[in-house]
């Protein structure tokens, strides 16, 4: 019952509802406030002159007004619009409840229903339609008794509980009340005076409030006509919705209106009322069931909460006890090695101890013989006693006055790996956040071949909202075969170069994020031109004209930025022979993407690639430029940057200009593997192979080795090429072209990134996709 109370209460005053009266648009207010907010207006700022005027509404110009016209016959006759008479707008003041009051300009007259001016327009405060009240004012509103009764039983049963009425001394609280004897029970008086057996069995008892509702349930008033006050409602007028008594159907306007017997109409509203009610009840049903499912979730957060913050403490202390356990091992070596110095330092303590006092002994005993004054006795023990004391000056030189142990501890504690993992110790979202991606749509008008190259274009469908990570374009053989991976990536715009000529290619794509893989689009069949020269003819070396394109269009730099979803890194490999040219694509888990062409009918192999250096795996001096393929540094130390390919074998061939060169530097070029120390020269370590040269000469270095001295140096504008031979297993180095030295080294296996050592006096551009130089084609040819 107390969800009823809001609908039982006027939006004016905020209270229940006293003598309410219904407006046209359905909403109930009382009588009193109606009259409150009265608005006497005159006919020049009626809702209609205003809207024949087109002037400007005020704030509170009826809100759109959705006018409402007392006057038709659609608003049941409640009223008519009149004239206005001037007069000026009272102010608007704020009800209980927010809603606009218009006190009027003048005191309400002493009689209750005593109309109010002629010209007066009423604003409902709920849905803010606008009336304009004819000359009977409110009278002509009905009043809504049954409102006012569902108020009445409502504060009925909201008074003070009921007493026992056969209680002798201090009654308590009723319990239930029979509608027969009706008499008010407590519950031991009714188990005495009122049992449930005999006679009384068949009275129906019933709670303290519905007993005093029913008891003091007064005979259904009956309402009368609004128009015809001495005449109740007899019928209903199906048309204007509302009751009205016969004279109304004789000689009023509902005379050509269709009318229906008022009690069957009561009954149908009553039943359509249930339904809706049914409806309503499900709903209602529903949400609190909600409710309780939100209650419960709230709960269980709270337990999972705990739950988890348990977790995770424990996982901390786990992690802090491992840093414990591998303190103490760490610290275990540190006093190892606190012991061993201390040891040895004692024991050169001891042995210097030894050799000193014998040799103050020795001292001592010269000078004791050389006090002597007898010659021959000094000559016969001389010559013994000089040896010995050159022998034992040559015993403390040889080393002994130089400590064995330094007092530094050679123990550098490698924690930036720990400390980043740390600082990047983070929650891993577990369920699946986004659901998979549309398939991909093949945008035709876009797409097109030339020569032996064809250009794709996709692109997500319209009302597609999922977040897409990447795209995977397949191609087949050309002959109707497997399709194969051909591209990996953000673009949504591939060109594929190298296919046969006069063939015909069949291409899909789809598009992937975290939770997985879109369906395949459409297949696209493509058909390439006619070759217009004999397949006879070597093939010359495919060197792209614009770099910058083939890098933004092509899918063999594009697909360098794989996902972390996919392990693997494609590539093509076109293999080109005196009466074939096939493609295939593979995975490599390490190999980067590029173009590889495997050219079979020259005396040697090479695998093309284009790639740019690594912001990733480089030091955080190296400063990038030119989409990753110029580099400095901006530290006077050297640092390193290694290639974003990784290569295991072919022959790989990429150069290097010098941008700037100042101050005379010794830069370093060469491969090294994937862990190579970044914050030293190339070549340092004995994980890379490398050439430094300054502005005179070259030398070759690996694990700190420096071998073969090449005069010949670089100064601005030179270029420096790296020979991969992974074939041969050697690396070659050249400066403008012309070959440094022998070859730099032998016996290489394993996987290599191309590497570059400089500071912040050297800067350095890649280029990549180049033919193998002469001075190692005509080595190549030689027998």
């Amino acid at each position: 019952m107390e969800e009823m109370e809001e609908e039982l209460k006027c939006p004016v005053c905020g209270s229940f509802y006293r003598e309410p009266i219904i407006l046209p648009c359905s909403h109930n207010l009382c009588q009193a406030c109606a009259r409150n907010i009265l608005v006497q207006t005159p006919e020049s700022e009626s809702p209609q002159s205003r809207r024949a005027s087109g002037s400007a509404v005020s704030d509170y110009d009826y809100l759109d007004l959705d006018k409402m016209s007392l006057y038709s016959e659609a608003d049941s006759g409640y009223g008519s619009y009149g004239g206005f008479a001037s007069a000026p707008t009272t102010p608007c003041q704020k009800s209980p409840n927010g809603v606009r009051v218009f006190p009027p300009t003048a005191p309400p007259p002493p009689a209750a229903l005593a109309p109010p001016p002629r010209n007066a327009c009423l604003t409902c405060p709920q849905c803010h339609r606008s009336l304009v009240l004819d000359e009977r004012g409110l009278r002509g509103f009905p009043r809504n008794r049954l409102l006012e009764g569902v108020i009445d039983r409502y504060q009925q049963g909201r008074a003070a509980a009921l007493r026992c009425q056969l209680c002798e001394k201090a009654p308590k609280e009723a319990a239930v009340m029979c509608e027969q004897c009706d008499v008010f029970y407590c519950d031991p008086c009714r188990l005495r005076c009122h049992p449930p057996r005999g006679p009384l069995a068949k009275h129906r008892l019933v709670p303290p409030a519905q007993g005093r509702v029913s008891r003091r349930l007064s005979p259904r008033k009956i309402s009368t006509c609004t128009d015809h006050e001495l005449e109740n409602h007899s019928m209903y007028c199906v048309q204007c919705k509302s009751p009205v008594c016969y004279q109304c159907l004789e000689e009023g306007k509902h005379s050509s209106h269709e009318v229906k017997a008022l009690g069957a109409m009561w009954k149908l509203h009553k039943s359509q009322l249930s339904q809706a009610l049914n409806g309503l009840s499900d709903r209602a049903k529903e949400a609190k069931e909600f409710l309780v499912q939100l209650r419960n979730m709230v709960q269980q957060i709270q337990e999972n909460s705990v739950e988890f913050e348990a977790c995770l403490v424990a996982q901390c202390d786990a992690l802090i006890d491992a840093l414990n356990r591998r303190k103490a091992q760490l610290l275990s070596r540190v006093n190892k090695e606190h012991e061993h110095k201390l040891k040895v330092v004692r024991d050169q303590i001891s042995h210097c101890t030894v050799k000193l006092r014998q040799t103050t002994g020795l001292m001592e005993y010269c000078l004791e013989v050389i006090k002597e004054n007898d010659p021959s006795g000094f000559l016969q023990i001389s010559d013994a006693l000089i040896r010995r004391v050159h022998l034992t000056e040559d015993q403390w030189g040889k080393g002994t006055l130089t400590p064995r142990m330094t007092t530094d501890f050679d123990l550098n504690l490698d924690n930036a790996p720990l400390l980043q993992s740390i600082h990047q110790l983070d929650f891993v979202q577990m369920k699946v956040s986004s659901p998979v991606p549309a398939p991909p749509i093949l945008q035709l008008e876009e797409c097109c071949t030339h020569n032996n190259s064809a250009t794709l274009s996709w692109k997500q469908p319209p009302l597609s909202t999922v977040q897409v990570e990447g795209y995977i374009l397949e191609l087949d053989d050309g002959n109707g075969g497997q399709f194969r991976e051909v591209y990996v990536g953000k673009e949504t715009m591939c060109t594929v170069d190298g296919l046969h000529y006069n063939s015909t290619y069949s291409a899909r794509v789809k598009a992937f994020n975290k939770t997985g893989v879109s369906p395949y689009s459409k297949t696209l069949v493509l058909q390439t031109s006619e070759d217009t020269q004999s397949e006879e003819q070597t093939l010359p070396f495919p060197v792209p004209l614009e770099r910058s394109q083939l890098r933004r269009m092509s899918p063999f730099s594009s697909t360098l930025n794989l996902q972390p979803s996919f392990p693997g890194r494609s590539y093509f490999e076109l293999r080109s022979s005196a009466h074939q040219l096939s493609l295939h694509s593979s995975l490599q888990s390490l190999n980067s993407a590029g173009c590889n062409f495997d050219i079979q009918g020259t005396p040697y192999s090479q695998l093309v690639a284009w790639f740019s250096f690594d912001p990733a795996s480089a030091h955080a001096d190296i400063i990038f430029s030119n989409d990753n393929l110029t580099v400095t540094c901006n530290s006077y130390d050297d640092r390193v940057v290694l290639g974003k390919t990784g290569f295991s074998k072919g022959l790989h061939y990429w150069e290097l200009s010098i941008d700037r060169y100042d101050n005379h530097p010794d830069p370093a070029f060469g491969v090294a593997r994937i862990d190579v120390l970044k914050d030293a020269m190339l070549g340092k370590d004995d994980k890379a192979w490398a050439m430094y040269v300054d502005n005179n000469r070259s030398w070759f270095m690996h694990n700190n080795s420096h071998t073969n001295r090449t005069e010949g140096g670089i100064t601005k504008g030179a270029t420096v090429g790296v020979l991969l031979d992974l074939t041969r297993r050697t690396l070659t180095f050249s400066i403008n072209e012309d070959q440094q030295g022998p070859v730099a080294f032998e016996n290489l296996e394993g996987l290599f990134f191309p590497a570059v050592s400089l500071n912040r006096n050297v800067q350095v551009t890649l280029h990549t996709g180049l033919p193998v130089p002469e001075f190692y084609t005509s080595r190549s040819t030689m027998p």
